[in-house]
């Protein structure tokens, strides 16, 4: 009897097992699975820049209106994030993410052809990234509405953010995001999470639009105080938390860059709102509450393009620039030139996004590369155009099909009845 032929079969046996798992090993490889800590990660991201909007904004926004008009600020914002969500899904994340032109993609991922369960964007699933852009699509359309609160038509407020969001904000996507083929990104400006895209882009279509539908009626001579300050700062406070998602989540993982982002995030808000009650203590002996909650605001979008590049020492200038630049902004130069940026979209936003923009071009953790700080200047100047002569469009656009504003006998009773039919509170 042939006492090898058992520890033959034996070996056999274990070579083809051996064979198999190495196939196996093989096809695993060729399909590469996303990474659970970075996807667990942008989920959370996605959700905290959501609720950014809603309903960090519109309570932000509906405290500082007056009491007739807190309703029509909660649907414009609610509103807009429906219909952008939608607008993202047909044809915006194609237009902004793909194509190589350098300012538009094209149409080959429209109603998100290709984007399958298992389709990676980097190191985590597409349709994850798909959403988390999403949510920023949804913001920034909404950071515009404070600029015209309480006077434009809700017709007119769909039609004008449709056109701007296809016009304005996909094209500055991807001029500034859409990696080695953008007009920015070939440049080589830095933006890690939006100076330029967010806030330039939606401060410039605010000024342009407050002045475009004019002004409030008894603007300047009538007191329009805020209307519930408690909505407000708690607005704030969500923004400031939600802002963790919004410029941590930017490092699309979870990383070395998304916790540095956090860390300047935080230190950048909290010299703003220290610099601001300062200033407001000086100029009007009062620290108010609805002044640090703003001077929040605009230490997180000025460290928005910088969060992830930012040394500490720049994070906190920045806070400390942005909070003194924009209060002078949102309070003297508003009263000079006379124009009603009903919510300081122009003066937090827009100014706080162009100090960003360009000291992110000075404290960068390693030091600048040469000629970084006229980078980021033209990539302010290009956006600021852009979004000047689309909103300025969009807005006749707007007048010319359903017209801009409501009508003084509207107007003095509020939009919530007038435009909704409703109002927030009973007695």
């Amino acid at each position: 009897m042939n006492q090898s032929a058992p520890w033959k079969r034996l070996s056999l046996l274990a070579a083809l097992v051996g064979a198999t798992g190495s196939l196996c090993a093989q096809e695993a490889a060729a399909t590469p699975a996303p990474d659970t800590g970075d996807t667990a990660w942008m989920l959370t991201s996605t959700v905290l820049v959501l609720l950014m909007t809603l309903p960090g904004l519109a309570l932000f926004y509906g405290g500082l209106v007056r009491a007739k008009n807190v309703l029509s600020i909660f649907v414009q914002c609610f509103v807009i994030a429906a219909l952008m969500s939608v607008l993202w899904v047909v044809f915006g994340y194609s237009l902004a993410t793909t194509g190589e032109g350098l300012f538009i993609g094209d149409f080959s991922k429209a109603f998100l052809k290709g984007v399958a369960d298992d389709s990676l964007s980097g190191t985590i699933p597409e349709s994850v990234f798909v959403t988390f852009q999403m949510t920023f699509f949804i913001i920034t359309p909404a950071l515009i509405v404070g600029a015209f609160a309480e006077r434009m038509k809700f017709s007119a407020v769909l039609i004008f953010t449709t056109i701007w969001a296809i016009f304005s904000y996909l094209p500055v996507w991807h001029m500034a995001w859409a990696v080695d083929l953008g007009l920015f990104s070939k440049w080589g400006v830095l933006d890690f999470a939006g100076g330029t895209v967010v806030h330039i882009n939606a401060g410039i279509a605010g000024l342009v639009a407050c002045v475009m539908v004019g002004k409030r009626k008894g603007f300047g001579a009538t007191a329009m105080h805020p209307h519930s300050v408690p909505f407000t700062v708690i607005g704030a406070a969500l923004l400031w938390v939600g802002w963790f998602g919004f410029n941590a989540g930017s490092a699309v993982a979870a990383n070395g860059s998304a916790g540095y982002a956090m860390l300047t995030t935080q230190i950048a808000t909290a010299a703003a709102v220290l610099v601001w009650m300062a200033v407001e203590w000086l100029v009007t002996k009062k620290p108010t509450a609805v002044g640090a909650a703003t001077g929040a605001v605009a230490g997180l979008v000025a460290i928005t393009p910088a969060s992830g590049t930012a040394t500490v020492v720049g994070a906190l200038i920045i806070g400390a620039v942005s909070a003194a630049v924009c209060y002078f902004c949102a309070t003297s130069l508003k009263r000079a030139l006379k124009y009603d940026d009903s919510l300081d979209v122009f003066g937090v936003h827009g100014i706080g996004g162009i100090v960003g923009a360009i000291l992110t071009g000075v404290f960068v953790r390693g030091g600048a590369a040469d000629g970084q700080l006229m980078k980021q200047i033209l990539s302010v100047l290009v956006t600021a155009g852009w979004s000047g002569v689309v909103s300025v469009i969009a807005l006749f656009i707007a007048k010319f099909t359903v017209g801009l504003r409501v009508s003084e006998q509207d107007e003095n009773a509020g939009l919530d009845t007038t435009s909704h039919g409703e109002t927030a509170y009973t007695s």
